[in-house]
């Protein structure tokens, strides 16, 4: 075959085997990625081809986590949930056994909270902390008495109380049910329905 004219060899090699090592470099960085990746179109395409299911009109309890044991904050989210905190640009995820975060610190006196798990997400957003605590089986009344005094916002969840208070650029949430109470603190970031997601699932 011809060679095209004004072609240097000895500029063409060297420029692909630069090409080729930098496709090397690229595939070598993405590939721990790949496993988290694979989890995630997984989970996304099973939640949406999977059939409707009714909704129970007062969910069963805590039975989506297994609180004999120590409970992981990936143990506390739905797949979709995690994903979009997880993918965030520059998030980084804080596990520890934190009290919870709440502006009403007479709340945590009072309810005396052993914490199973704290998650602190920080973004470019802003941060998120959300707590799952075992609480006396009387804490919904106790919450529902304080947090209304405190300007939140109350309804009735399944057998216990879900209150919400927003605050400038800060939301604070509180679910307290069947002997567990889950607490969230958004501040500046705020995915969408953050606290109902997480509820839902933690009492799915």
């Amino acid at each position: 075959m011809a060679r095209i004219g004004g072609r240097n060899l000895w500029l063409a090699w060297p420029a692909g085997l630069a090409c080729a090592a930098t496709v090397a470099a690229l595939v070598w960085l993405a590939a721990p990625a790949v496993p988290g990746t694979i989890v995630f179109v997984g989970d996304t395409l099973r939640a949406a081809t999977s059939a409707p299911q009714a909704i129970a009109a007062q969910p069963v309890g805590a039975a989506a986590l297994d609180l004999s044991t120590d409970v992981d904050c990936r143990d506390l989210y739905p797949a979709m949930l995690w994903g979009e905190l997880a993918w965030t640009r520059d998030a980084l995820l804080d596990q520890n056994h934190a009290a919870p975060a709440t502006a009403v610190t007479a709340l945590v006196d009072a309810l005396q909270p052993t914490v199973r798990v704290t998650c602190l997400w920080r973004g470019p957003a802003g941060t998120i902390v959300s707590t799952l605590s075992v609480v006396p089986a009387d804490a919904a009344t106790v919450a529902d008495l304080s947090l209304r005094g405190q300007g939140f916002t109350c309804a009735a969840f399944g057998s216990g109380i879900a209150c919400r208070r927003e605050s400038g650029a800060v939301v604070e949430e509180h679910a307290v049910r069947d002997g567990l109470w889950l607490s969230s603190v958004e501040t500046t970031w705020h995915p969408e329905d953050y606290g109902d997601r997480l509820a839902a699932f933690v009492w799915s």
